[in-house]
C-alpha cells in the first residue's frame, strides 16, 4: 500500500486524497469515490479555520472551531490560513491567550492535524505527499511564489512529510476530470477556490492518463490572486461596511480611513482590528466624527470580537446571491441590529473589476497555448467559488461553443492529488 497521499490545503477548506490497497478510485463526489479521507464527521472537507477556545483551554478545527466560535467562546479565531504563504505576515505572529503565536507554527499546527487525521483514517502513516499549489501564489512576484511554496514545504516536512511534492491545482482537477471521460478532449481547467483563480488548458484522455510525464499535454497554466474570499470583501464594503461608516466624514471634512474596514472585510487580517494601536485611534476618530452613530456601532463590533461573525454572514449573503435576486443579512449582532437587504446587482456590481482581471487571465491563457476560443471542448469548472453564476457566465462566454462541466467543487482537486501522488511516489 502507498504511504503517499495528496493535500490540497485550501484557502476555505482542505481535504487528503489516498488511492491504497482496494480503495476503489472513482470521480470527486460520485457515488462509491472513495479517494478522498473523511477528515470530519465523516465528511471528506475540513474548513481551513482554526479557534483557541480560551474557556476550554483547546485548541478545535474545522466545523468544530466555527462552532464554538458562534457559540460565543472566548478565544482567537483564525481563517484563510492560506494567504499568509508569500506574505510579509508569514513571519509575524499574533497573540494568542496572552502569548505570541509565530504565524509559521499556526501553520503547522493546522497542517499538522490534517495529516493526524487522514492517517488515522487510513490507518497508516503518511511520508509523501503531493501538495496541490495555485498557479501563483502572489502575483507578478517571482521571488515571492517561489518563498510561498518554499515556506509550505518546510511547514509540511516540519510535521512529518519526508518527501513533498508540488501540483498545479488546477492540473490535479483535470487528472480527476480525465478520470471520468472515455474520449479525448482540449479542456479548460477553471478552480475558482477561496485564495485565487487557476487555469489550465490541457489535452485530456484515456490514452493520455497513464503517462508519467504530461508535460505535452499541458498546453498552457495561468491564475490570479483573486477568489472567493475578494468576492466576500468587495460585497462587505458594498453593503455592510457604510452601516459602520465606510466612507463617511470626519468634522474636518476628511474621510474616514478606509483601513478599519478593509481589514474586518478581509479574512486574514480581521485580528488586526483588534490591536490596542487600532481601538485607540479608532476612539480618537469617534470624537470627530459626522455620523458618530456609526462609528459607534463599529466600536461595539470591535468590541464584541464579531468581526469573523460578520464576515461569515457576507459569505452566506454570497452564497445566497447566487441562487436568489436578494437575501436578507439578519445583523443582529450589530448594536442596534439590522435586517439589511442585499440585491445580486449590488454584488455583482461589487465584484465587476475582478471579474475583468479573471477575464484577461482566461483570454492571456489561450493567447499564450495558441488556440482559438473555438477549440475549447470543455470547461470544467471546480473550486467552491464557480458557483458564484455571473462569474461561470463570463468564462463561459470566453468558449462560447464549449461543454459546460461541473465537477465536485471542493474535491475534484484533493482526488486529482491522489492520483498524481500514486504515479509519482507508487
Amino acid at each position: 500500500m502507498t504511504n503517499a497521499c495528496g493535500v490540497d490545503f485550501g484557502t476555505s477548506n482542505s481535504t487528503v486524497g489516498w488511492i491504497g490497497s482496494g480503495r476503489k478510485l472513482a470521480p470527486a463526489g460520485s457515488p462509491g469515490a472513495s479517494s478522498l479521507l473523511a477528515l470530519e464527521d465523516g465528511k471528506p472537507t475540513l474548513p481551513s479555520v482554526v479557534f483557541f477556545n480560551a474557556d476550554d483551554e483547546e485548541v478545535r478545527y474545522g466545523r468544530a472551531a466555527l462552532a464554538d466560535y458562534l457559540a460565543g467562546y472566548e478565544g482567537r479565531l483564525m481563517r484563510s490560513l492560506k494567504s499568509l504563504l508569500g506574505t510579509s505576515l508569514m513571519d509575524g505572529q499574533t497573540e494568542v491567550a496572552g502569548r505570541s503565536l509565530p504565524f509559521r507554527l499556526l501553520l503547522a499546527q493546522f497542517i499538522g492535524e490534517v495529516k493526524r487525521r487522514a492517517e488515522e483514517q487510513a490507518g497508516r502513516g503518511f511520508e509523501h505527499a503531493v501538495f496541490g499549489r495555485p498557479v501563483f501564489f502572489i502575483d507578478d512576484n517571482g521571488q515571492a511564489d517561489q518563498l510561498a511554496e518554499d515556506t509550505l514545504a518546510e511547514v509540511a516536512k516540519s510535521v512529518g512529510f519526508r518527501e513533498v511534492s508540488f501540483q498545479y491545482e488546477p492540473i490535479a482537477a483535470a487528472f480527476d476530470y480525465e478520470s471520468q471521460i472515455d474520449r479525448e478532449e482540449l479542456v479548460l481547467i477553471a478552480d475558482i477556490g477561496g485564495g485565487t483563480s487557476d487555469f489550465s488548458l490541457v489535452r485530456l484522455g484515456p490514452g493520455r492518463a497513464g503517462k508519467l510525464d504530461r508535460r505535452d499535454d499541458i498546453l498552457a497554466t495561468g491564475g490570479v490572486h483573486i477568489g472567493g474570499t475578494d468576492f466576500d470583501k468587495y460585497l462587505s464594503l458594498a453593503s455592510v461596511m457604510p452601516l459602520l461608516g465606510f466612507r463617511s466624514a470626519l468634522r474636518s471634512g476628511a474621510e474616514i480611513p478606509s483601513s478599519y474596514y478593509f481589514n474586518l472585510a478581509t479574512w486574514h487580517t480581521i485580528n488586526q482590528a483588534y490591536t490596542r494601536k487600532s481601538i485607540g485611534q479608532l476612539d480618537e476618530l469617534a470624537r470627530d466624527a459626522r455620523e458618530p452613530g456609526k462609528l459607534a456601532r463599529l466600536k461595539h463590533l470591535i468590541d464584541e470580537r464579531a468581526g469573523h461573525w460578520l464576515a461569515m454572514q457576507v459569505e452566506g449573503a454570497k452564497i445566497g446571491l447566487s441562487s436568489s435576486e436578494v437575501v436578507t443579512l439578519e445583523l443582529d449582532r450589530l448594536a442596534p441590529p439590522e435586517n439589511l437587504l442585499v440585491e445580486r446587482a449590488t454584488f455583482e456590481d461589487a465584484i465587476a473589476q475582478l471579474l475583468g482581471s479573471i477575464d484577461a487571465t482566461v483570454l492571456r491563457l489561450l493567447a499564450d497555448a495558441g488556440v482559438a476560443a473555438g477549440a475549447v471542448d470543455t470547461v470544467f469548472f471546480t473550486g467552491g467559488s464557480s458557483g458564484v453564476g455571473l462569474l461561470r457566465a463570463r468564462i463561459g462566454a470566453l468558449v462560447p461553443d464549449a461543454r459546460k462541466v461541473e465537477g465536485d467543487l471542493f474535491g475534484s482537486i484533493g482526488a486529482g492529488l491522489a492520483l498524481d501522488a500514486l504515479r509519482k511516489f507508487g
